[in-house]
């Protein structure tokens, strides 16, 4: 078995299930785990750098809230800025908003307005695809902004809930894989 694959084994099964979390009828996929051991979180950090080596990334976006967990880490490891993507309210200065859908009901998320340039790459990051609503709208918010988005890396995908499909023109990766 490659280290690499390996790795993977080794956070993966370090992510823990907690059942009717937040509510009925979900089964959280709980990464402290992985937070809590430096080796792990140090793996998980480097396989989600790892495909964006090559490109030159100028911005990192983390999204609320454990993007910024994973976001900050590999912004540094990119030599890259970080962006925080955060709900309404949460940043202080001129911002950019956006609306979208969930399941039930409806959500919004801001950027600030100057927190990306025009022709910059950025690197869209977050812990958890599940069914692309948010990892979209972050998308638009960038695009808004006129960055160029180069990727988008999650550490957990929630394949069955098939969020990769409104992300299908950009280079999604991800880790570990349910």
């Amino acid at each position: 078995m490659s280290s690499k694959k390996k790795n993977i084994n080794q956070i993966a099964s370090s992510i823990r299930d907690v059942p009717d979390f937040p509510k009925k009828g979900i089964v959280f996929k709980d990464i402290t785990p992985v937070l809590s051991d430096i080796n792990l979180f140090r793996k998980s950090i480097d396989l989600m750098v790892e495909p964006f080596t090559e490109n030159k990334i100028d911005v990192v976006v983390g999204i609320e809230s454990r993007g910024f967990i994973f976001g900050t880490p590999i912004a540094d490891k990119l030599n890259a800025s970080f962006v925080p993507v955060r709900k309404p309210g949460k940043l202080p200065h001129e911002t950019e908003q956006i609306s979208y859908q969930l399941e039930y009901g409806k959500d919004s998320l801001e950027i600030h307005k100057d927190s990306i340039n025009e022709g910059q790459n950025v690197l869209i990051v977050d812990d958890l695809l599940a069914t692309g609503g948010t990892a979209e709208a972050t998308c638009k918010l960038v695009s808004k902004l006129k960055g160029n988005i180069s990727g988008f890396v999650v550490l957990i995908e929630l394949e069955f809930l098939e969020g990769r499909k409104k992300l299908n023109q950009y280079n999604v990766h991800s880790i570990v894989k349910y």
